[in-house]
């Protein structure tokens, strides 16, 4: 319903605002129908995925069909409380996410030339 007025306002979104939300925080033991009870109350969910590896646990990805329905889940499930845990929804934004994929990427590069080179970061 909010949604609705929302669109017919035509209010102007900030430019982060999309349909794919980070969630952050979540219980390492959620299923994906709890997740889609949570975020299916603010509108039609196109896809849902919950990280498994030991990097990803406790964080998914939810795109929503509509942006409208994503910003009103994204206003009010920021700190919404899951088994003793507040999550932290944000909005997905690429150039942040491969940003720090590449800063890790780079540090096991530095790491292996160290390594095969015999070089220490140690002060001597």
């Amino acid at each position: 319903m909010a949604s609705i007025s929302l669109r017919k306002a035509n209010t102007r979104l900030p430019p982060e605002v999309n349909r794919v939300l980070y969630v952050r925080n979540l219980p390492f033991n959620i299923s994906s129908e709890e997740m889609y009870d949570i975020f299916g109350k603010y509108g039609a969910i196109r896809q849902i995925r919950i990280g498994t590896s030991k990097e990803t646990r406790g964080t998914a990805f939810v795109v929503y069909e509509d942006i409208y329905d994503a910003k009103t889940a994204v206003d009010h499930l920021s700190g919404f409380n899951v088994a003793n845990r507040y999550l932290i929804v944000l909005y997905y934004q690429q150039a942040k996410m491969s940003k720090k994929f590449d800063q890790k990427k780079k540090e096991e590069e530095i790491t292996k030339m160290q390594e095969k080179y015999g070089v220490s970061t140690k002060d001597k």
